[in-house]
């Protein structure tokens, strides 16, 4: 049996198998550290010192490629370990180092980069540098307003946690230009630090939450008078975490009794106030990819059928259209990602919805992403086009002004 005979009979995604294993292989021995550098872990501190000790030692580029091949403990947050090796990258080269970063690990290495700025600057000096900065961080049209959501985590950070001072701070990096993005992005980043991090001053941070998280009050902050109304959208957004942990979800593996808990009370936000609800609803969505792959990132193009199929169930949990169609559009988003990851993906996971709500909603919000961040890529457009079922194509061509 030829090898050229094996490879032509076997199916499609044992093909891909194969080859990931072949390119696996080949990693580790490019990057020997890709197989051990996980083992023996204690927690999630540990591992971080290790990659943030290998960047030092071998230099960030490589450290970023053996978090790339490397075989980590379930739930691992590849985000934040590219935060880490961000940061040498920044004590090495500084503010220049945003030329050595990629859109891997969803924009990781900038985002730090930019933190790193503000913090060596401080409030009155940093802006102008992470504006130029910014402009230079690599990936599409959205690399440049997703950037400013790394300079909230570090506007928090500088500011021991303190809300107020962080708002104001953002609201200077609004431009016309980009519709103010840039305001309610460094928001967005302050806010999920407030959900997940505290690296800088453990204890401010837990303070900080303590005044800020009410679980009387579950949409505080978002819903208080210290949240702008312009930003209470990013605000909602990047709450869900604190909602499951209402509805008393383990946040490494929340169930499905938690995602339910938390669409009702995003639920409880007045009908009035319809784009806060759907902020409300899609951040829920927005977790979704993160946890049916584990954390694992690395992972999101290769996601599987029945990893899509459980995406899907989890939004079919929200308690009407509304909820569920924001949940789906959050989900497109996510696996799109500004165009940095293979619209393949996302075709797949609109085609494994199981009624025409579920996939009219999901192609919609699709050819919203690809007209978007692929407007001046219209072989790109065709070719999406092209890989839809035959009844999607005419209103995709439509939509896409092919």
């Amino acid at each position: 049996m030829s090898k050229k005979w094996f490879l032509a009979h076997l199916t499609v995604p044992v093909v891909v198998l194969v080859l990931l294993a072949s390119s696996y292989a080949m990693g580790f021995r490019l990057y020997p550290e890709a197989f051990y550098i996980g083992i023996g872990i204690h927690d999630f501190q540990e591992l971080s010192g290790r990659f943030a000790t290998l960047a030092e030692d071998k230099g960030p580029a490589y450290a970023y490629a053996v978090l790339d091949r490397a075989s980590l403990p379930r739930d691992t947050d590849f985000h934040l370990l590219g935060h880490a090796i961000g940061d040498v990258l920044y004590e090495k080269n500084g503010i220049g180092g945003i030329v050595d970063c990629t859109t891997d690990f969803r924009n990781a290495c900038s985002h730090t980069i930019v933190i790193g700025a503000f913090n060596e600057l401080g409030p009155e000096h940093a802006l102008g540098s992470i504006r130029e900065v910014c402009e230079r961080a690599p990936g599409g049209i959205g690399a440049y307003t997703m950037c400013f959501h790394g300079v909230g985590h570090g506007v928090f950070a500088y500011y021991d946690y303190a809300l107020k001072p962080t708002i104001a701070w953002c609201a200077k990096t609004g431009t016309a230009e980009h519709g103010t993005r840039e305001y309610s992005e460094c928001v967005g980043g302050a806010i999920m630090e407030l959900m997940g991090g505290g690296g800088h001053d453990h204890a401010a941070w837990l303070k900080s939450r303590s005044a800020y998280l009410d679980p009387k009050n579950p949409l505080a902050p978002c819903s208080n008078s210290i949240m702008p109304k312009e930003v209470k959208d990013i605000c909602y957004t990047y709450l869900t975490p604190h909602l499951f942990s209402v509805t008393g979800a383990d946040l490494v593996r929340p169930t499905p009794d938690n995602f339910v808990g938390a669409f009702t009370l995003c639920d409880k936000i007045p009908n009035t106030d319809s784009t806060a609800r759907k902020a409300c609803f899609y951040g829920i969505g927005k977790e979704f990819p993160v946890l049916a792959l584990e954390r694992d990132i690395r992972k999101i193009e290769y996601a599987s059928t029945p990893e899509l199929e459980r995406m899907h169930s989890w939004c079919a949990l929200a308690p009407h259209e509304e909820a569920r169609s924001a949940c789906i559009q959050a989900i497109v988003q996510s696996l799109f990602w500004g165009g940095e990851n293979d619209p393949d993906v996302s075709v797949r996971f609109c085609m494994t919805a199981n009624d025409a709500f579920g996939k009219t909603n999901c192609f919609d919000q699709l050819y919203d992403e690809v007209a978007t961040y692929l407007a001046s890529d219209h072989t790109a457009r065709a070719r999406l086009c092209a890989s839809l079922p035959t009844e999607f194509v005419p209103k995709c061509r439509e939509e896409l002004k092919l």
